[in-house]
């Protein structure tokens, strides 16, 4: 199937694609993504790798009378956070990948 000089050269560049890889992880914990909802009333900052790092909440979006629409802002903005962290990560990896479909945790 695979002449010797082919399969030889496709494994250098998937040991490249891994070392890509793995430094991408690493750099993960430190690219962070943010989101907001109810116009700037909560922000929400993620990493990379989906870790919450900060919460920030406007006082004005503090109504003791509504708290359920407080804590839906911070839902919202928690799963646009991860959200755009995943969608980050996906983009790294599909430009290491070379547009490869590589299943989730290949690598």
């Amino acid at each position: 199937m695979f002449k010797g000089g082919n399969m030889g050269k496709m494994m250098k560049q998937v040991q490249k694609m891994q070392a890509e890889m793995a430094k991408l992880q690493e750099e993960l914990e430190d690219r962070l993504v943010e989101a907001t909802a109810g116009g700037g009333a909560v922000k929400v900052v993620a990493t990379g790798k989906k870790e919450i790092k900060e919460i920030n909440i406007n006082p004005e979006a503090v109504d003791p009378e509504d708290v359920e629409m407080l804590q839906d802002l911070v839902l919202s903005a928690v799963n646009e956070a991860l959200n755009n962290a995943e969608k980050m990560v996906s983009e790294e990896m599909q430009k290491i990948s070379g547009g490869m479909n590589l299943p989730p945790g290949l690598f």
